[in-house]
C-alpha cells in the first residue's frame, strides 16, 4: 500500500485527495466525482506540471502531486462554434434525449437500405388487407373508454394513500434541490410514485394458490366463464388444482379495471389495465399500448418533457423504450398505442433495430396499416370540435417527428437494462425474456442529489450530547432520552405531512423535569428539521412543524437513521466525556453531504436515491424496490450492489 495526497484543481476550487494505490485508479475517479460531481466518464485529469493526461495507475505513479481537473463536456462547450461543422447532417434534428447520438452518415445509409429491402419484403409477404389487424385492436378501442367512467376512476381514487404520495414526490424533488416545484413538475413526480405504489399494491399471478388452504397449484386448462364473472369481462377462465387438497381454483381473466381495483391481481394485461385506469383518474393523458409479441404496458404524456413517456407497472420502469427490445431481447413488430382520442404506431419509439421489426411486420402492409390507423383515430375524433381537432393533429406532427429522429439516434451503449423481472423465472426463461442480470456499472445512471441538511441534522447532535457531558447524566439516562425522542419522530413520521404533531414522553426512567431540562439542547436539531416544541398549560411538551412540511418530510428519515446509529454507539459507551464523543462516527466533519450517485441496476433507470449519503451508515441510497447502494469507505464509492 502506497499512501500520497494530490492537490487537484477544479475551477476556482483546490481539493486535497488522499489516495490509496490499492483502491486503484478508478476509486480515485470516484473521490474527485463526490467532491466535483463530475462524473468519471466525463472527467480529464492532467499534471500541473507537465500536461500529462492521467488515465491510469501508472500515470499517477509518474506525476508529481499537483493534478488539474476540467470536464470533457464543459471543455467541448467552449470549442468555437465552426467545429459544429462536422455534425450538419444533423441540422434541425431537434434535441434527443439524455443517453443518445446521431448516427453517423455511413451508418444511416445502411439503416436505409435495409429499410428499403424489409420494405420490399412485406409486399410479398403482408397481407393488403388489414382485417386481422383491426381484429386484434377493435376491442381495446371500446375498452379504454372504460377509463373515461367517474365511477370508475373514483373507485380507483379512493384505493390510493394520495398525502403519501404527494410527500414522497415532493420529497424526490427536493432531494434534487426543487422545494418549489411547478405544477406539471409536482404532476411528473407524482406520477412516478403513483407507478412504484402499484408495482407494490399489485400482485403477479403466475399459479395462484389454492383458494381452499393455500398451498401450490397446477394448471388444469381453461373452462366456462360464470356469469358473475363474464360480467366483468372475464371471457376465459383458468382452472387450477390443488396439489394438497385437490381442489379446483379459478382465474377469471378480467378485462373490467373496476374489477381489478378489487382484485388488485393478475399478468402484465390486468396490471396495464388497471394502472392505466389509475393514471386517468389522476388526470394524466394516457394510453394502453399494445406489443403483439404478448406484452401491456402505460404511456403518459409528461408535461414536463414535452413528450409520451412509457411506463410499465409490472416492471415499474419509466421512460426506458428500449428496454423490450435491449434488455427483454424480444423480437418487436407491431406496438400499437390505444387512447380515447385515437389508434397510433408507436413501435419506432420502442426498437432502434427498425429494419428487422419491419422485416416481421407480415399481418398487413404498411400503407394498409396507416390507413385503418388513420380510420380509427378518425372514428374516435368524430365528436371533437375543431379546436380541439387542431391540438390533437399538431401534437401527432410533433410525435411522428420525434419517432422518426429517435429511430435515427443510437441508444448509449454503456447503458445496459435488465431483462424481465415480472412472472416466474422458468415462465419469463420458456418465453425468451429473461435477458440478463449481469450489469457493469457504467450501466447505473448518475443521480444528483443534495444533501445539505444532513450536515445540519448530524453537527445538532452535538449540542444534545454535549448537554448530557455538562449535566453529568449517565448513559443509560442519555440513551433513555434519545429513545423518548426517537418514539416522536417515530409519530411524527406517520402523520400526514401537512399536519405533523406528536408529544414528547418522559417514562419511570426519565422523567418530566429532565426532559424540560434538556429540551433547549435540542433546538438546534428541531430547527434542523424545521420543528419547533411548544409547551402547554398542563406541562407536556409536543413538537409540531415550524416551517416548509416538505423539509420536514425530507429531514425525518435521516434523524431517525442518526438517532439509531447514536444510540447504537452511547449504549457501548462506558463513561459519558467529551473525549468519549470524539469517538463517535456521528459527529465527525469529514462527512459527504452533497454529490451524486450511481443508482442501482436493479431498479435501472430509475428512480430517487432517497437515503442521505453521509459517510457513516453503509447503506447510502435505496431505490424503490428496496435495492441498495453502498459506499465503501469514507470518501470513496463503490459499484452499486443489490441485497434483498
Amino acid at each position: 500500500m502506497v499512501a500520497r495526497k494530490f492537490l487537484v484543481r477544479h475551477d476556482d476550487s483546490t481539493f486535497a485527495v488522499d489516495y490509496d494505490t490499492d483502491d486503484g485508479f478508478e476509486i480515485f475517479q470516484f473521490q474527485l466525482f463526490s467532491l466535483t460531481s463530475i462524473p468519471p466518464e466525463e472527467q480529464k485529469i492532467v499534471g500541473e506540471d507537465n500536461d500529462r493526461i492521467v488515465s491510469d495507475d501508472s500515470d499517477l505513479a509518474a506525476v508529481s502531486d499537483k493534478l488539474r481537473l476540467v470536464s470533457i463536456t464543459a471543455e467541448e462547450e467552449r470549442k468555437p462554434e465552426k467545429q459544429e461543422e462536422t455534425t450538419s447532417s444533423t441540422a434541425g434534428a431537434g434535441k434527443l434525449d439524455a443517453g443518445t447520438s446521431v448516427m453517423s452518415d455511413e451508418e444511416l445509409a445502411r439503416m436505409l437500405q435495409a429499410e428499403e429491402e424489409a420494405l420490399l419484403l412485406q409486399q410479398h409477404v403482408a397481407y393488403e388487407n388489414s382485417e386481422k389487424f383491426e381484429e386484434k385492436i377493435r376491442p381495446y378501442v371500446s375498452q379504454v373508454l372504460m377509463y373515461e367512467d367517474p365511477v370508475r376512476q373514483e373507485a380507483a381514487r379512493k384505493t390510493v394513500p394520495v398525502d403519501n404520495l404527494e410527500e414522497k414526490a415532493l420529497v424526490s424533488l427536493a432531494k434534487e434541490g426543487n422545494f418549489k416545484p411547478s405544477k406539471i413538475e409536482q404532476d411528473h413526480a407524482f406520477l412516478l410514485q403513483l407507478l412504484f405504489w402499484f408495482k407494490r399494491s399489485f400482485s403477479w399471478v403466475h399459479e395462484p394458490p389454492c383458494d381452499g388452504c393455500g398451498n401450490e397449484t397446477t394448471g388444469q386448462g381453461m373452462g366456462n366463464a360464470l356469469p358473475s364473472e363474464i360480467q366483468y369481462g372475464a371471457t376465459r377462465v383458468e382452472l387450477y388444482r390443488c396439489n394438497s387438497c385437490s381442489r379446483i381454483t379459478r382465474f377469471p381473466r378480467y378485462n373490467d379495471p373496476l374489477k381489478l381495483v378489487e382484485t388488485r391481481k393478475g399478468r402484465c394485461g390486468e396490471w396495464a389495465n388497471c394502472f392505466t385506469l389509475y393514471c386517468r383518474a389522476f388526470g394524466y393523458e394516457s394510453r394502453l399500448v399494445l406489443d403483439f409479441t404478448d406484452h401491456v404496458w402505460t404511456e403518459c404524456y409528461s408535461e414536463v418533457l414535452g413528450r409520451w413517456m412509457h411506463l410499465d407497472p409490472c416492471e415499474a420502469i419509466y421512460d426506458r423504450p428500449l428496454l423490450y427490445e435491449k434488455g427483454w431481447e424480444k423480437k418487436l413488430n407491431y406496438v400499437t398505442a390505444i387512447a380515447k382520442d385515437g389508434v397510433y404506431d408507436v413501435a419506432k419509439r420502442y426498437t432502434r433495430k427498425w429494419h428487422e421489426v419491419l422485416s416481421r411486420r407480415t399481418i398487413t402492409t404498411e400503407s394498409s396499416l396507416a390507413s385503418v390507423l388513420a380510420s380509427m383515430t378518425k372514428e374516435c375524433r368524430r365528436n371533437y370540435t375543431s379546436q380541439v381537432l387542431s391540438v390533437l393533429e399538431e401534437r401527432d406532427n410533433i410525435e411522428r417527428e420525434a419517432l422518426e429522429r429517435d429511430l435515427r439516434s443510437t441508444d448509449d451503449a454503456s447503458i445496459s437494462l435488465p431483462g424481465r423481472q415480472s412472472g416466474d423465472k422458468q415462465w419469463r426463461i420458456a418465453r425468451s425474456e429473461f435477458g440478463t442480470d449481469s450489469l457493469s456499472s457504467s450501466s447505473c445512471p448518475v443521480r444528483i442529489c443534495r444533501d445539505e441538511h444532513v450536515s445540519r441534522i448530524y453537527n445538532a447532535f452535538s449540542a444534545i450530547l454535549h448537554k448530557f457531558v455538562e449535566d453529568s447524566l449517565i448513559v443509560s439516562k442519555g440513551v433513555e432520552v434519545l429513545k423518548i425522542f426517537r418514539a416522536t419522530v417515530v409519530d411524527l413520521k406517520k402523520l400526514p405531512y401537512k399536519k405533523r404533531r406528536a408529544s414528547l414522553k418522559s417514562n419511570s426512567i426519565v422523567g418530566t423535569s429532565l426532559v424540560h431540562q434538556l429540551l433547549p439542547s435540542f433546538s438546534e436539531l428541531l430547527n434542523a428539521l424545521s420543528l419547533k416544541s411548544e409547551l402547554d398549560t398542563n406541562g407536556i411538551v409536543s413538537v409540531c412543524l415550524a416551517g416548509d412540511p416538505v423539509k420536514t418530510a425530507l429531514a425525518l428519515p435521516v434523524a431517525l437513521h442518526a438517532l439509531d446509529e447514536l444510540i447504537r454507539d452511547l449504549s457501548k459507551c462506558n463513561n459519558l466525556t467529551k473525549d468519549s464523543l470524539l469517538s463517535f462516527p456521528l459527529l465527525r466533519l469529514n462527512r459527504i453531504c452533497t454529490g451524486a450517485v450511481l443508482a442501482s441496476g436493479e431498479e435501472l433507470p430509475f428512480g430517487i436515491a432517497t437515503a442521505a449519503f453521509d459517510g457513516t451508515r453503509m447503506s447510502k441510497w435505496e431505490e424503490p424496490n428496496g435495492a441498495r447502494g453502498i459506499m465503501n469507505k469514507e470518501h470513496t464509492y463503490s459499484f452499486p450492489v443489490i441485497t434483498q
